[in-house]
């Protein structure tokens, strides 16, 4: 399979605007490559930690297993923007396409599209017939610069993550019908319920209305489909929380999140080894990953009783979430190893003095009560309380 990432665009000043409208261009861009049939497309997490990086671009494609590679620089001055690309193969260094392109900022969308086809048929000899991506919705350049500052947002602390939100509701305000600006508000509250703290229930309730909203406008938009696969799947709805999910990934197949966040749901299901294998290819799509996904591959290596994996997995430096330590200290607890599972354990109850793991079990969507009581048992072997069992 073909494989590309996408380099952060560069500026031609330190202009904090700038910088948001270069990497907002460089992100929708990996986005539409993204739904091209047969092309593996490195996450922006990943291609954009080389932003203050010199290296050699043969060494990029090294480390991040892609063979191409696309470069560029933005310039937006009063009613013009102008973007230089260049497509690069990897392994030599050479230029497959390169081309300056001048437009009337009006025009923005318009140049988006026409500079992901030409990259398209740049690489004709190697992709298969790639269908049609869709167009961009979006045609208001206000609503556009707000969704890209809060999109950038969206995905940081709790802090970033609550500044997203008028700026994504501003975008929706000026442009109702901007579907990938209530997918991004809906990934806001769902962050901030599931990684910062936020009340679940009201910020889950939020998230799952803009989703709907997504999804509604925009029958192709993968975010949506995915986040309100997530929430579906955690309100009791498995099935349709998977389907959700399922085509979110069959729009998008390069969605790394969608791919970890998958891998939750396969626990859930009982498919541990396929939970691994979701995991897995997150981190093939995104090399430099956010913690998180450490903590979806360890969970999914937990439930398929691989404990030493898991134990490496949730021992990585990078490993975050709430469920990272809880579950390194139940794949302790399981290989014997008491001691360091307690240890592990005492300061999870630290960051979250009111765990109960009868109260965990109840909320979490398990098909078979089995599988439920192999993370319970994990828990009361690692020296975590049950109280809420009854």
């Amino acid at each position: 399979m073909a494989s590309i990432a996408v380099l952060p665009f560069t500026t031609m000043n330190s202009d904090v605007e700038q910088a948001y409208f270069a990497d907002g261009l460089a992100e929708d861009l990996i986005t539409d490559l993204s739904k091209v049939q047969g092309l593996l497309v490195i996450a922006r997490h990943s291609s954009f930690a080389y932003r203050d990086r010199s290296s050699d671009l043969r060494v990029i494609g090294r480390e991040l297993g892609v063979r191409y590679l696309i470069e560029g620089s933005v310039r937006r001055a009063s009613t013009r923007v102008r973007i230089n690309a260049q497509l690069i193969d990897a392994s030599n260094t050479s230029c497959l396409w390169a081309e300056r392109i001048d437009r009337d900022l009006a025009d923005i969308f318009t140049l988006q599209d026409e500079v992901t086809a030409k990259i398209i048929n740049a690489l004709a000899d190697v992709l298969p017939a790639a269908r049609p991506f869709p167009k961009r919705r979006v045609t208001d350049l206000e609503a556009y610069d707000l969704f890209v500052r809060g999109r950038a947002l969206a995905t940081q602390s709790l802090r970033e993550t609550r500044a997203a939100r008028p700026l994504l509701s501003k975008a929706i305000e000026i442009d109702p019908d901007f579907a990938a600006a209530h997918a991004w508000l809906a990934m806001s509250h769902h962050f901030g319920a599931l990684y910062c703290g936020e009340p679940v229930e009201e910020h889950r309730k939020l998230a799952r209305s803009a989703a709907r909203k997504a999804v509604e406008i925009d029958p192709e938009n993968a975010d949506a489909h995915i986040v309100l696969g997530f929430l579906r799947a955690y309100e009791g709805e498995l099935e349709a929380g998977v389907a959700e999910f399922e085509q979110g990934l069959r729009l998008n197949a390069n969605h790394a999140e969608g791919w970890a966040m998958l891998a939750d749901l396969r626990v859930f299901e009982g498919r541990a080894t396929e939970a691994i294998e979701c995991a897995q290819n997150s981190f093939r799509l995104n090399p430099y990953p956010p913690g998180d996904y450490f903590s979806f591959l360890g969970w999914a290596q937990y439930a398929a009783g691989r404990y030493k994996d898991a134990v490496e997995t949730l021992r990585n430096p990078l490993a975050g979430g709430p469920g990272a330590k809880r579950n390194l200290a139940a794949a302790l607890a399981q290989l014997g190893r008491t001691t360091d599972a307690c240890k592990v354990a005492r300061k999870f109850l630290a960051e979250f003095p009111h765990f109960d793991a009868g109260e965990w079990g109840k909320t979490q969507p398990f098909r078979h009560d089995a599988d439920r009581q192999h993370f319970i048992e994990g828990y009361l072997k690692a020296g975590l309380p049950i109280r809420g069992l009854g």
